[in-house]
């Protein structure tokens, strides 16, 4: 069984690796760039255990190694920098302190993530909610030029009637000049309301 601890950045990672069978001990840092990760993850043999401190780049990280089959505990960064005590800290040092908590029985302290399905469902969730918002704030938009032009039946202001009674409100495609365009704009939208308002 190989454990690997993973000091993981945006451009590259640190890992101190040891193989439980032979005790083989090994220090690298791979690239982000090009396959340099995935050819190395996907040559490990045998069961792999891999610990990374929870960051908000690991995403990507997370889903090549479920891809690979290979076991990933995502560890609570508070807690692991409580478990070093000197306070110097580099990329190897990390790398083999998350070695170290994971070779203790209990010693990782690890976070729950949710599944890819989970994660999938969330950013659906999430994207769809900041789609409402635009889709609600677009709306009252509408509504309130609408409604500043008298263009409104009863108590609604739907979309289809901004769109059949807007139209000789539109800005004129010239620019303005000498205060004309404005003026002409002005008598547009009067009529439109006249019309829409019957008055």
């Amino acid at each position: 069984m190989k454990i690997l601890g993973c000091d993981l950045h945006a451009r590259q990672q640190t890992i101190a690796m040891v193989d439980t069978e032979t005790g083989e001990f090994t220090e690298k840092t791979l690239s982000h760039e090009g396959n340099e990760v995935r050819e190395f993850y996907a040559a490990l043999e045998g069961p792999v255990v891999v610990g990374i401190e929870a960051t908000g780049a690991m995403q990507w990280f997370l889903e090549l190694l479920e891809e690979l089959g290979i076991v990933c505990r995502v560890g609570h960064p508070a807690k692991i920098r409580a478990a070093e005590t000197r306070k110097q800290k580099h990329d190897r040092r990390d790398a083999r302190l998350m070695l170290d908590l994971l070779m203790r029985k209990d010693g990782f302290p690890e976070i729950w993530m949710p599944s890819s399905e989970q994660r999938d469902l969330r950013t659906l969730l999430r994207d769809r909610h900041q789609w409402v918002k635009i889709r609600t704030r677009v709306q009252n938009t509408l509504q309130a030029m609408a409604l500043n032009h008298a263009l409104r039946r009863g108590r609604v202001c739907g979309l289809q009637v901004d769109r059949r009674h807007c139209k000789p409100c539109l800005w004129p495609a010239t620019p303005v000049k000498g205060g004309t365009n404005c003026c002409a704009y002005t008598r547009n939208c009067s009529s439109g309301s006249r019309n829409w308002t019957g008055k």
